[in-house]
């Protein structure tokens, strides 16, 4: 295999065809528009599904009908328009059929701005449709990332009948970088047996996510949950970075973990014991990796282009043992390496204070 050079979102088009893509519906949005293109152009010529939705809402329920065959099935947005995809996300997630969704984030609220952001994390990972479902999020740092979890995504899917995200943004979608590509799977595959397909000669297949009778909706709850607690115990992803001797860790996911490495190298090379966590699995979470920081390391400086949203989840990691820090540019601007060498610096020189109210010592610098 060689690398060639990739557009994101043309990469992680190509990559979902790759693991076997065979239905893409979708509805154009900046910064993720170059992926439906890719698919518009690709998946006919193939021989596969593809249909430009009406809407956001449209296309999820389109994802959501093909899926309940046991095909691959994919569909791609930013902020906004995922945001109107979340009523469709609950009847899948509770349908328990597979599906992969890619989510090019994009300055908010709002319209908000077609600049990278990572202000959907909450939405995602916390999942912001009504009810208790359990989402996967993969959040890739890089183009040949965003290929490598594309595929992992539908397996995933497939294996746990699960909803399953890439989340990136648009500086990712929109770089380009040389990118390996996985070879071509197979199209045809077994029919899963809780598919529909035909009922001829069998008994029919119902696939609902409809449970007037409590008590039903209830096993059907515990089912999903015992489902997660596999998942949260198999497949949890990450990278770290200088850790031997890290007295002091930046945590970061996707391209703003990927900008903190530049800084942590440079603080390294001023002689400042300092390592980078950078999450890939953002649910589940890297819990057990932080708690063990927590009991190692004299604090953590939590990084993100948003308002601190995965910082709540690295204070319950840490079980508060430990100070927290924060640092976030807001809007659709990225924090620089410059900027978080000099929160680095901040926190080694302290004095560290292990008050919870990180956020608001965040904001009174910004305001200066």
């Amino acid at each position: 295999m060689t690398r060639e050079l990739w557009k994101g979102n043309e990469a992680t088009a190509e990559a979902a065809i790759r693991a076997g893509c065979m239905a893409y519906f979708g509805y154009p949005i900046t910064p993720q528009t170059e992926l439906l293109e890719y698919m518009s152009r690709k998946m006919p010529e193939m021989g596969r599904a593809f249909v430009q939705a009406e809407s956001e809402p449209a296309a999820i329920n389109m994802v959501y009908g093909a899926a309940c065959t046991g095909t691959r099935v994919m569909t791609s947005s930013s902020s906004p328009g995922t945001s109107l995809m979340m009523e469709g996300f609950s009847y899948i997630a509770g349908t328990e059929v597979p599906m992969v969704m890619v989510d090019i984030m994009r300055g908010g609220p709002g319209l908000g701005n077609i600049a990278p952001g990572q202000g959907d994390y909450e939405q995602m990972v916390h999942r912001g449709g009504h009810g208790d479902y359990f989402p996967i999020v993969l959040a890739p740092s890089s183009v040949q990332e965003s290929v490598d979890l594309t595929v992992l995504a539908f397996d995933l899917a497939e294996k746990y009948r699960s909803i399953t995200i890439v989340l990136s943004d648009g500086s990712i979608g929109q770089m380009m970088e040389p990118a390996e590509m996985p070879p071509m799977q197979p199209t045809k595959r077994p029919v899963p047996e809780w598919a529909v397909s035909g009922a001829k000669g069998r008994d029919r297949r119902i696939l609902t996510s409809i449970y007037l009778d409590p008590p039903a909706e209830e096993k059907t709850n515990i089912r999903l949950f015992k489902r997660w607690q596999e998942i949260q115990a198999k497949e949890v992803r990450y990278k770290d970075y200088f850790m031997d001797d890290a007295r002091f860790v930046v945590v970061g996911f996707g391209s703003v973990g990927r900008i903190a490495l530049t800084a942590v190298r440079t603080a390294r090379a001023e002689g400042i014991p300092v390592g980078l966590l950078r999450p890939i699995s953002l649910n589940p979470f890297p819990e057990k990796i932080l708690d063990e920081l927590s009991q190692k390391t004299q604090g953590l400086l939590v990084v993100e282009a948003n308002t601190g949203q995965m910082l709540d989840d690295v204070i319950l990691a840490t079980r508060s043992r430990i100070p927290v820090e924060f640092y976030g540019r807001l809007g659709g601007l990225l924090p620089m390496p410059d900027e978080i060498l000099a929160e680095i610096k901040r926190m080694v020189k302290g004095p560290l204070v292990n008050d919870g109210q990180a956020r608001t010592r965040w904001m009174q610098r910004m305001a200066q």
